[in-house]
C-alpha cells in the first residue's frame, strides 16, 4: 500500500512542493515545526532512510542540500537544520528546517498550523531559489 508521501508524489494527495527531479521530491511540511520546514523523500518508497542503498542515499543527501541552499535564500534564519526521524511515515525522509536557535528544532513542542496562504508564499518562495 502506497505511503502517504507516494500519494503526494504521485499527486493524489496537494503538497506545497517546493523541488522536484527524476527521483526526489521536496515539500512543505503541513505541520511545521517552524515555517519552512521541508520534508525531503526520495520518489522510490523505501521505509527507513538506511536501508537506501549508498548511491541513493548519497543523491538524496545531495539533493536536500540543494533545497537548504534555496531556503537559505528564501526564508529568514540563521541555518538551515537537518533531522531524520522516520517513525510517522514509513518512506524514507529527511526534515529540513529554518533555524535561528536550536529550540526550533525540537518536535515535542507544539507544531505550527499555518495560513495556506502563507504555505503557498513560502513554497513558490523556495521553490523560485532551487536550483
Amino acid at each position: 500500500m502506497a505511503t502517504i508521501f507516494t500519494k503526494i508524489i504521485n499527486g493524489e494527495i496537494p503538497s506545497y512542493k517546493v523541488a522536484e527531479d527524476d527521483k526526489h521530491y521536496a515539500f512543505l511540511d503541513i505541520n511545521p515545526v517552524a515555517p519552512g520546514h521541508t520534508l525531503v523523500v526520495p520518489k522510490k518508497e523505501v521505509d527507513y532512510i538506511f536501508k537506501l542503498d549508498d548511491q541513493e542515499l548519497a543523491e538524496l543527501n545531495i539533493f536536500a542540500k540543494r533545497v537548504a541552499k534555496a531556503m537559505e535564500k528564501a526564508m529568514p534564519c540563521k541555518r538551515i537544520g537537518v533531522t531524520v526521524i522516520g517513525l510517522e511515515v514509513p518512506h524514507a525522509h529527511i526534515h529540513l528546517i529554518p533555524i535561528n536557535q536550536e529550540s526550533d528544532m525540537y518536535f515535542n513542542k507544539g507544531k505550527l498550523t499555518l495560513d495556506p496562504k502563507d504555505m503557498a508564499d513560502m513554497a513558490a518562495a523556495i521553490a523560485k531559489e532551487f536550483k
